[in-house]
């Protein structure tokens, strides 16, 4: 197969370093999560830190789809990044992506970052009830969220872990991650207050969230609550049947360890 790679302008990355990082990444690295679908892997190259994405191969659909009419989702994802960044949105600095083709399918692909060092994700906030400045925290998030929308930015994987959270004295600034699923334009009142279901909140948590955004669009708390409980089970409910469905159909599939 041949190989693409294309380095951002402002990276330090060179097309050797690259390829000693991608020859490095089975054998070597710290492995972020399971590895089942995509890995992702934190690996060092001239002192500096990586987060590298592989992404699982398409199936033989999407292989054909990827290689003549869809960008993958590593160019997507180095792609968004920058829009987002253009967009005053933080995330992670884009440095390169790899994809390996053939004359008639795609194969495989790398999204390549600066690794950041954070403290928490959201995550956090569902686990952690009690922690220190909940209420804070998830008011700043759901600004965050709103400015997302009002930019135009339809964050398709709005989901616990994919915004890291680093804290700054009184103040948190939020990055998005897992970014190749995403859409730019005008979000209507119902997309805005179903983008927070993926988060999977407790009530508790929808309580603040709802009375924090209600503010900033200028709605009624008890309509702008109702709509996301509304989205949040619905999405919940849909959730667990597609894990149901799994279960009971592609029980021969073993997750990795």
């Amino acid at each position: 197969m041949s190989k693409k790679i294309h380095i951002h302008k402002n990276s330090a990355l060179t097309t050797p370093s690259i390829e000693a990082l991608l020859n490095k990444f089975t054998h070597e690295g710290e492995l972020i999560g399971t590895g089942y679908r995509n890995v992702i892997k934190i690996l060092d190259s001239n002192g500096k830190t990586y987060n590298i994405k592989a992404f699982k191969v398409p199936n033989l659909v999407n292989k054909i789809v990827y290689r003549f009419f869809r960008k993958s989702k590593a160019e997507r994802s180095f792609l968004y990044a920058e829009r987002l960044l253009d967009s005053g949105i933080l995330t992670p600095s884009p440095e390169a992506y790899v994809e390996y083709t053939s004359l008639f399918v795609f194969g495989k692909s790398y999204y390549i970052s600066k690794q950041l060092h954070y403290d928490f994700t959201i995550r956090k906030l569902i686990d952690e009830p009690q922690c220190d400045d909940y209420d804070n925290i998830l008011r700043q998030f759901t600004r965050f969220t709103y400015q997302l929308h009002e930019k135009g930015i339809h964050f398709l994987d709005h989901s616990p872990g994919n915004t890291l959270i680093v804290k700054e004295g009184q103040d948190y600034r939020f990055y998005l991650v897992d970014l190749n699923r995403m859409a730019f334009k005008t979000l209507t009142y119902d997309e805005r207050l179903a983008n927070f279901a993926r988060l999977s909140p407790k009530d508790y948590m929808l309580e603040i969230i709802s009375d924090e955004y209600a503010k900033l669009i200028n709605k009624p708390h008890n309509e702008v609550r109702e709509k996301m409980y509304y989205f949040s089970k619905k999405f919940s409910s849909s959730f667990k049947k597609k894990e149901a469905f799994k279960k009971k159909y592609y029980f021969w599939r073993k997750k990795k360890n």
